[in-house]
């Protein structure tokens, strides 16, 4: 349910994806969706190698819209990674997939669950602390770093060997990064929650404040009137911006389990159908 809410809550703001409607089966929920055609930024990066500084400011910033909006209502978003990010035709972003997102966030409740790609795991959480919001903005950290040189700051053959990478947080930064984005990385990718960009009451203000951001005019930005540095590819085929490892798959539901239902407790999905007005006609 706690994906089925922020999906619905998402289509108040620009940068997550819109949910029209759910729907259940006795077996399956659904969700109904925008199809947003331009791709997502791990197909693109894998197309151009890495992103220009301009471009990753950009995608930055209304990614750091959408988080806010979720942030402003209690909620953790917990999955940020290239392959989640989405790119709509008209080249603004959308954040995609709520699977790991949690609600009623506060100073007073804090998230305790291990859960994330790996590669995007903020310390806090792989030791066992308890956390908010600033796991986001680690991941972001991650996240920019990847659009700026083309490659994760982090690595390992194993997860122990990542998640040790992560902890000693030893990141080379290329010359070719001006010094306004390496010191944004930096300061989203700083060990200690407490002292990391985006922390605190004034969270957002900080990070709207950072010289990487000078040029970004944030009012008109979110009202989606600052132009796109770069607009996908379009044609006939809808799946031009895809990877076709994943739309040459034949589509198939997940087969259920025998008696998985009856160990679920149905009463968890009541209210789980929804139309969004907004999308009603």
């Amino acid at each position: 349910m706690t994906e089925r809410n922020v999906l619905a809550l998402g289509t108040q703001s620009p940068f997550c994806v819109h949910l029209h409607s759910t729907f259940q089966t006795p077996g399956r929920l659904f969700f109904v969706m925008d199809f947003v055609a331009g791709g997502d930024l791990m197909y693109h990066i894998m197309q151009q190698g890495r992103f220009s500084e301009v471009l990753s400011q950009f995608y930055c910033a209304e990614i750091l819209l959408g988080l806010f909006f979720m942030h402003g209502r209690g909620i953790i978003y917990r999955d940020l990674k290239l392959d989640n990010v989405m790119v709509g035709a008209d080249g603004h972003i959308c954040i995609a997939d709520m699977g790991m997102a949690k609600e009623d966030i506060s100073a007073s409740n804090r998230a305790t669950t291990f859960c994330g790609t790996p590669d995007y795991i903020a310390p806090e959480i792989i030791n066992g602390q308890s956390y908010d919001f600033s796991v986001d903005y680690w991941a972001l950290g991650v996240l920019l770093y990847e659009m700026l040189v083309g490659e994760a700051p982090f690595g390992g053959d194993d997860d122990d060997e990542l998640f040790q990478a992560i902890l000693d947080n030893d990141v080379h930064y290329p010359r070719h990064l001006s010094s306004s984005a390496s010191d944004l990385v930096k300061a989203f990718l700083t060990s200690d929650p407490d002292a990391r960009l985006g922390s605190g009451s004034s969270g957002a203000e900080d990070i709207m404040g950072h010289a990487f951001f000078s040029s970004i005019d944030w009012d008109q930005l979110n009202a989606k009137k600052v132009s796109p540095p770069f607009v996908p590819p379009s044609g006939s085929k809808m799946t031009l911006n895809f990877d076709s490892q994943f739309t040459g798959e034949k589509a198939a539901f997940t087969p259920v389990g025998k008696g998985a239902l009856k160990l679920i407790p149905q009463e968890e999905f009541a209210g789980f159908e929804f139309v969004n007005p907004a999308f009603a006609s």
